[in-house]
Order: structure tokens, then C-alpha cells, then sequence
């Protein structure tokens, strides 16, 4: 069974008079343990479709399936209740909070779940990706490849079935970027998680299972 799956999904929207389709019945399905990297120029759709599978935006038509439930009427606490259980984000520019430490923000999707104390594993992780002996750093005292570890870590902390990255490699050189993918790459098999990239980089998309392009809206 897919982790995600789109079928048909069509997203419109309203610039005053003007009806501006951004997706045009795209399906996608995305399984466990696989990497797909989201391609496409700017102004295709790609933001638009990461929004849609990350449970940020709802579909005008089509419907998205979520671990096999249909999510796609769910109202905004349903959404974010999903989007907590199961989806991890992961963005270009990192989205650290400055006067938190590593260890503090990797915790940060937990920290609305007074029942858990994620804290272990987020220390558990920060080592998995290089950074055991940075847990007490703050994202000032971390290189950007650091800071972008952080990040991963972050997105897995509540162990969730799907990654989405939005150009994680934008802000990094080549050498630091294959670093990045070689951790995402790791942490897919590790964790078993799906991972759905958005990206221009080239170098992510010899790293996918897979590449989805989009041109205007309509998957190609």
C-alpha cells in the first residue's frame, strides 16, 4: 500500500477574475523506503502538489489517500492531527529556531504531545546523522550541512511514514548537498519511510527512485 496517494487531482485558484489552474488531474502514488524527486520550471506546480501531499492544502477536485483513509474531506484539526502522525517536513532554508539547541529543535513537532517526551530519540537521531556531539549547539554555532542534519532529524522525530523536502539542497554546495542525500538516502531505509522531494538540483534526482516531472500543472 502507498503511503500517499493522489488520484486525479485538480487544484484551482481565484487571482481576482482570473481562474488559475495550478494542477490539472495529476495522480501520484509514493510507497515506503522510496524516494521521488518532483521536477519541473518555475511555475509548474511542484509547491502546489507538495502542499496537497503534505495535508497544507486541499484539492478543488480528486481525492488524496493517506496510510489507505481518505483524507481529502477532513476538516483543519483532522488535517493537522494527520499531518502529525504521519508526515515530516524538511525545507531549503532549515526552519531551525534560534534560541533553541539541537536537541530542542528536533523536539519541536513533539512538543504538542504532553503524553511523550521525545527527547532520547531526538538525541538518538542528532547521532545518527554526525551531530552527537553538537546536541547542545544552536543553529548559529552549526555550518548550514549541520543545520540541515538538524532539519532531518527534526522531520523524523515522530516517526512519520512520509518525508517531504522542499529543494533540500538549495541553500548547500555540491559537496555538502551529496552529504545531505547520502543521510536522506540512509534514513529512508533505516526508518522506512517515503520521501517526496521537490527540486531543481540534479544531483537529488540521481539519488530518487524516481522522478515525477510537472509542466504547467499536467504530470508528464
Amino acid at each position: 500500500m502507498s503511503v500517499i496517494e493522489l488520484a486525479d487531482v485538480v487544484k484551482r485558484y481565484n487571482n481576482g477574475d482570473e481562474e488559475i489552474a495550478a494542477l490539472k488531474g495529476v495522480d501520484l502514488a509514493v510507497d515506503r523506503g522510496e524516494m521521488v524527486a518532483i521536477i519541473g520550471p518555475s511555475g509548474s506546480g511542484k509547491s502546489t502538489l507538495l502542499n496537497v501531499i503534505g495535508l497544507l492544502d486541499t484539492p478543488t477536485e480528486g481525492t488524496v489517500t493517506l496510510d489507505g483513509q481518505d483524507v481529502t474531506d477532513l476538516g483543519t484539526d483532522g488535517l493537522t492531527d494527520r499531518r502529525r502522525e504521519s508526515i515530516g517536513f524538511v525545507f531549503q532554508a532549515y526552519h531551525l529556531l534560534p534560541i533553541f539547541t539541537a536537541v530542542e529543535n528536533v523536539t519541536v513537532p513533539s512538543m504538542w504531545d504532553s503524553t511523550v517526551d521525545r527527547t532520547d530519540r531526538a538525541r538518538e537521531l542528532l547521532d545518527r546523522v554526525g551531530l552527537g556531539e553538537r546536541l547542545s549547539h544552536k543553529p548559529n554555532q552549526l555550518s548550514g550541512g549541520q543545520q540541515q542534519r538538524v532539519a532531518i532529524a527534526r522531520a523524523l522525530v515522530n516517526e512519520p511514514h512520509i518525508i517531504l523536502a522542499d529543494e533540500p539542497t538549495g541553500n548547500l554546495d555540491q559537496d555538502t548537498g551529496a552529504t545531505i542525500l547520502d543521510e536522506l538516502t540512509r534514513m529512508k531505509n533505516e526508518e522506512n519511510v517515503a520521501i517526496a522531494a521537490v527540486t531543481h538540483d540534479e544531483q537529488l534526482t540521481n539519488y530518487a527512485d524516481r522522478t515525477v516531472e510537472l509542466v504547467d500543472g499536467v504530470r508528464r
